[in-house]
C-alpha cells in the first residue's frame, strides 16, 4: 500500500502577497466593513431605505448578506428576516450581488408591504 506522502498533492498554494499587497486588502476590507456599519445605522435609523438598496446595490455592498441587511430594517428580527427569505425561495448565506433578478424583484415587492 504506497503511503499518502507519495502521492501528488491535489491542493495548489495561494500565491504569495507582498506587505504591501496585504496592507491594501487589510484598508480596503476595514473601510468596507466602516461604510457597511454606517448603512446598518442609517437603516436602523430610517434614512435608508432597503428597498433602494436591494435595486440599485452600491458596491460596497455587493458580497453583504441579505440576511445582516434586513436585520438592520427596524421592525425585522431573526424570525421576521428568516420568514421573507423563505417566501422569496431566498438562502439565508445569499448575497445581495448573489440575488437573481426574480428573487431582487420579490424581495422588494414582498418589503414594501
Amino acid at each position: 500500500m504506497p503511503l499518502a506522502a507519495d502521492s501528488p498533492s491535489k491542493q495548489t498554494a495561494t500565491p504569495e502577497r507582498s506587505l504591501n499587497q496585504r496592507m491594501d486588502a487589510l484598508a480596503r476590507a476595514n473601510a468596507i466593513r466602516t461604510q457597511r456599519a454606517q448603512l446598518k445605522r442609517d437603516l436602523k435609523a430610517g434614512r435608508v431605505s432597503i428597498h433602494q438598496l436591494l435595486t440599485d446595490p452600491p458596491d460596497y455592498l455587493e458580497t453583504a448578506k441579505v440576511f445582516e441587511m434586513l436585520l438592520a430594517v427596524p421592525k425585522y428580527g431573526r424570525v421576521k428576516a428568516n420568514k421573507v427569505l423563505v417566501a422569496c425561495r431566498i438562502s439565508p448565506s445569499k448575497t445581495i450581488g448573489g440575488l437573481s433578478e426574480r428573487q431582487r424583484a420579490e424581495l422588494v415587492v414582498l418589503l414594501k408591504r
